[in-house]
């Protein structure tokens, strides 16, 4: 499993992405995708740049699997605004990874993906969906595996 990617020809869906990894990973990748629907209820789902994507008016966030980790791509401002929640993790300026022998920071995921969500609706002139709004927290303020 190096730069682990299913075959481009037979993935169409993200279940088709995750299925072609073993179970171990199936299993980090099925949590990271859950803790991504439930913090972005509105978003869709789609395969974009040969990767799972979840898109609400435009990109929202990216995620692939690795040999040795989960990539988790929220932007390069989802980076800089959690930029010392990710401190402990290798980390770019749109892209965070998640090591495999490590557990997956899903309420850490969860509250970038908020944050996302919150500025496509903002760029777009949209109201944040009910689901986010009242959550007045400072980025990074809640994170565990």
């Amino acid at each position: 499993m190096k730069g682990v990617m299913p075959s481009t020809s037979t993935v169409v869906t993200i279940d088709d992405y995750i299925d072609g990894f073993p179970s171990h990973v199936k299993a980090r990748l099925r949590k990271l995708r859950s803790t991504i629907k439930r913090a972005a209820p509105l978003a869709t789902e789609k395969i974009a740049y040969r990767i799972p994507t979840f898109y609400l008016d435009g990109n929202l966030v990216h995620f692939a699997a690795f040999a040795h980790h989960i990539g988790f791509y929220p932007g390069a401002n989802g980076i800089a605004t959690f930029r010392d929640a990710l401190a402990q993790y290798k980390h770019a300026k749109g892209s965070v990874q998640f090591p495999h022998d490590e557990p997956l920071p899903l309420d850490l995921v969860a509250e970038i993906v908020e944050f996302r969500v919150g500025e496509n609706l903002q760029r777009k002139g949209k109201a944040n969906p009910p689901a986010s709004k009242g959550k007045a927290r400072s980025p990074g303020s809640r994170h565990s595996g």
